[in-house]
């Protein structure tokens, strides 16, 4: 057997939709890696407690479980893989793959256990189903019910919006009420954002992108707020994909920008990066609401309890110590004006394309994130504008094109080829 293993097209299912993506097997950890997002589940052997095997509407599925109580699901093997799956569980892991059966009796009725991240709802002991706390966006108590409501996905065709469960009354535990019982313990894991205590600390004012306005941002331990005259926002962090710090091309301004996964909602309008502009002479002195231990305790060195700088490099140090990301910033590229960026114009809107170590980003209307690993091949085209620009086309590997135009022929064309060259992304001129 050898050292890894590796399965194409494995599918995990978010909020309701399907994303496919590589499950890869080695004796250090479990790793999978989602297509569409680029996000990746990192899971240590030595945290593995369980792992079962369970058929599923994809064909067949696995669950992990890891000992901090997180559950792991992904589907779409074939009944083949079991085997081989088992064996390499066994050697490596020394931890069975387990056949578990889901009930398909269509019962209502059945007992609800909470374990980890999950409440699981079970038929004479036989799982029908789970539902990820997580997803939990409210839960509502009333006299013999509690109704739970969902964060949605808005790439799933169908979303659940509410779970009603009946809870009778108890006969034997005086005194508790089994409703008020069964609505904390999915309060105590659900995603439910609520600005209990102070802030650890607020940044007054900030001019924002996208959405467009200015903002105070209040920094939570776990979401921050963003209050402004007409919306409110409060983002998760486990929502934050990715953190960029880009110069502005005039040296004297910075992006910071925030990829998110769901993105935050403004009537019909989607979010997916808040982009923050800062000017590089804006200076801050901040103190944390926290003691020097807590501080100590809680961020490692990391953070000071007392700071003082550019005001965007405290947003960015604050916002990376807590989101636990790195911060993405600009390549070795620089164009022939000296900037890290190209002007250059996306869908009819002027913009900034940044070439990165690993993708590309352009801000900031409409704002896109390209990854190299996602783009199949780059074309250069003479532009139809004017003699003295051309076109930088890219196509990705799901077949999607995104054109800019407009692209100055000393921008970078020579570097650009040397930088697809290194990546190994294919081009054409």
């Amino acid at each position: 057997m050898g050292d890894t293993l590796e399965f194409n097209e494995i599918y995990q299912e978010v909020k309701g939709a399907w994303n496919d993506g590589r499950l890869r097997l080695s004796k250090q950890a479990v790793v999978y890696k989602n297509n569409k997002t680029g996000r990746v589940d990192n899971i240590a052997a030595s945290d593995l407690s369980g792992c079962y095997w369970r058929r599923v509407s994809l064909g067949h599925g696995v669950r992990l479980e890891t000992k901090s109580g997180n559950a792991y699901k992904y589907d779409g093997f074939r009944e083949s893989d079991f085997e081989k799956m088992s064996n390499y569980f066994k050697a490596n892991y020394q931890v069975d793959l387990t056949e578990k059966d889901l009930c398909v009796k269509g019962w209502n009725w059945g007992t609800a256990r909470f374990g980890g991240q999950l409440l699981t709802f079970d038929i004479n002991d036989q799982p029908a189903f789970e539902v990820p706390l997580t997803n939990v966006s409210q839960c509502t108590p009333g006299k013999n019910e509690v109704a739970l409501e969902f964060h949605q996905n808005d790439d799933a065709e169908v979303s659940l919006m509410e779970v009603r469960f009946y809870v009778p009354p108890s006969s034997t535990d005086e005194g508790v009420d089994p409703v008020e019982a069964f609505s904390q313990q999915v309060l105590s894991k659900a995603d439910v954002i609520q600005a209990t205590g102070d802030a650890v600390c607020i940044f007054r004012e900030l001019q924002c992108l996208t959405p467009r306005g200015r903002y105070d941002i209040r920094i939570y331990p776990s979401f921050l707020h963003l209050h402004g005259k007409t919306f409110d926002y409060k983002i998760p962090y486990t929502t934050v994909l990715r953190l960029f710090l880009l110069p502005h091309k005039d040296q004297r301004q910075m992006f910071f920008v925030i990829s998110l996964d769901p993105p935050i909602k403004q009537g019909q309008t989607r979010y997916h990066f808040l982009i923050l502009l800062f000017s590089k002479e804006e200076d801050l002195t901040l103190t944390l609401n926290m003691t020097e231990d807590d501080v100590e305790k809680r961020f490692a060195g990391k953070l000071n309890r007392n700071m003082s700088g550019s005001l965007y490099e405290m947003v960015s140090r604050v916002m990376k110590a807590l989101v636990n990301r790195k911060i993405t910033v600009p390549g070795n590229f620089q164009g022939h004006s000296g900037a890290q960026c190209i002007t250059c114009s996306y869908k009819a809107s002027s913009g900034l394309l940044y070439p990165l170590e690993r993708g590309f980003i352009f801000v900031h209307k409409p704002p896109l994130h390209l990854r190299f690993d996602e783009v199949s091949c780059v074309n250069f085209a003479r532009g139809t504008t004017t003699t003295r620009s051309f076109d930088f086309e890219i196509e990705s590997k799901q077949g999607g094109q995104y054109t800019f135009i407009q692209y100055r022929e000393q921008a970078g064309r020579p570097v650009h080829l040397q930088q697809h060259r290194e990546r190994g992304v294919r081009k054409t001129v």
